[in-house]
């Protein structure tokens, strides 16, 4: 089967050793705070540590402290005006009409000592590439990272600096040349994406919600990538209304045959939870229990073509008591190889804290919603897959029309058949 195409020989990596993952975690991730309307509370991260910790999942794990990413690391992606006016940055800044660098605006608004805790996340993501590449450990997750958003010369969408970028960055100097990343946050990985367009060591798929209805309005099928890197852009749009099922269709459809294909030496995976149901600044409608089939399935991609390094690290989420937590738990277990069963109670200690924090939240009381994941594989462009539901038809439909959209872009640039449901 023809690969896309292949940057210079391979410097030999050390093999990924079989211990757990290292999870990454500093307090320091909390100082990351925007002001206290904002939807991205850091509030979500203590949540997590703190349930993971509740259901003894991060016994006799050691937690890698980060430090924060010099200046040397973040120019691989940012400018130096951009980083110079982050520095500079004092609350407020700029107007919400035109803020310079996209500081001072409603979605990124100045907050003090702005620029040390976004290197403190960059940092983390960085210590995460650094245990795997050094053979230290084989996956490494810090559920602080995914700020996918943030381009060269400005902030976008709550990302001051772009830490899944400045990670692979690092990963193309330091003995990688293949490095799948996939992002299933519900928003495009639009930065990500524009960093490594024209780089053919670098592929990057997005499943996203459809760019007609959802910020950035970006990540179209068209979208493939440029000079040496086209057909290593990879983007699946979903219609708002998407459940788990076809999520899961689609995402099967589309990312294994690309990954194989390309055949990757890691697999990062931006790991945004807002495609659930309950999160108020989107409109997909996954359960904790498909986002946890979602991380389960990134993990043994890398388990199949990577030799089990897998990088991952959060992005958006924005149900603070009932979603977050309990996700990035599962994405924690997942790492871990320590299944939580999503019936699962949710320990009352976790619930005691939760109502301490926030008394007027409503905890949710088991580790899944119950969702079903079970779904129908995708087989090509002349099947249907019915299922006698005509609701559920016809999402499976508009999941199809995307999935072909999307293989009829990108696969031939991948050596593969569009419209053969084995490739």
């Amino acid at each position: 089967m023809a690969t896309a195409p292949r940057g210079e020989p391979r410097t030999p990596i050390p093999p990924a050793p079989s211990r757990p993952a290292t999870v990454v975690w500093t307090e320091r991730f909390l100082d990351y705070a925007w002001t206290p309307e904002h939807p991205m509370q850091p509030a979500r991260l203590k949540f997590t540590m703190a349930l993971a910790e509740s259901l003894g999942l991060l016994e006799g794990v050691e937690l890698l402290e980060p430090a924060e990413a010099g200046r040397p690391e973040l120019l691989r992606i940012h400018t130096p005006d951009y980083l110079d006016a982050v520095e500079r940055a004092v609350p407020p800044v700029g107007s919400p009409a035109a803020p310079p660098y996209g500081l001072g605006s409603p979605d990124n608004p100045v907050f003090p000592r702005m620029h040390q805790a976004a290197s403190t996340i960059v940092g983390g993501t960085l210590a995460a590439a650094m245990a795997i590449a050094e053979g230290r450990t084989k996956r490494a997750v810090s559920i602080g990272g995914g700020m996918h958003h943030a381009m060269a010369d400005s902030a976008a969408g709550f990302c001051v600096y772009n830490d899944p970028a400045v990670a692979i960055s690092w990963l193309l100097d330091h003995g990688f040349d293949r490095i799948a990343y996939i992002d299933v946050d519900v928003h495009h990985g639009d930065g990500v994406q524009r960093a490594f367009y024209a780089d053919p060591r670098v592929l990057t798929i997005s499943l996203h919600q459809h760019p007609a209805t959802l910020w950035p309005n970006t990540g179209w099928p068209e979208e493939t990538g440029a000079g040496a890197g086209e057909g290593t852009a990879i983007n699946l749009p979903l219609l708002p209304g998407t459940r788990d099922a076809q999520w899961l269709r689609g995402f099967h459809a589309v990312v294994p045959g690309a990954v194989a294909a390309f055949g990757p030496q890691i697999v990062v995976s931006q790991c945004g939870v807002d495609t659930h149901r309950e999160d108020p600044l989107a409109d997909l409608e996954l359960t904790v229990d498909g986002q946890r089939a979602a991380f389960r399935a990134m993990r043994d991609l890398a388990d199949r073509y990577a030799e089990g390094r897998w990088l991952a690290v959060g992005g958006g989420g924005y149900g603070l008591v009932r979603v977050v937590p309990r996700a990035w738990t599962h994405l924690l277990a997942t790492a871990l190889d320590r299944t939580v069963d999503p019936a699962t109670p949710i320990p009352q200690d976790w619930i005691d804290t939760i109502r301490a924090a926030a008394p007027r939240a409503d905890p949710p009381r088991t580790m899944g919603d119950g969702g079903d994941v079970a779904y129908r594989p995708w087989d090509g462009p002349g099947g249907t897959g019915e299922t006698g539901d005509a609701r559920v038809d016809r999402a499976q439909r508009a999941v199809d029309m995307a999935v072909l959209a999307t293989r009829r872009a990108t696969f031939g640039l991948l050596g593969l058949d569009p419209e053969d449901p084995r490739d």
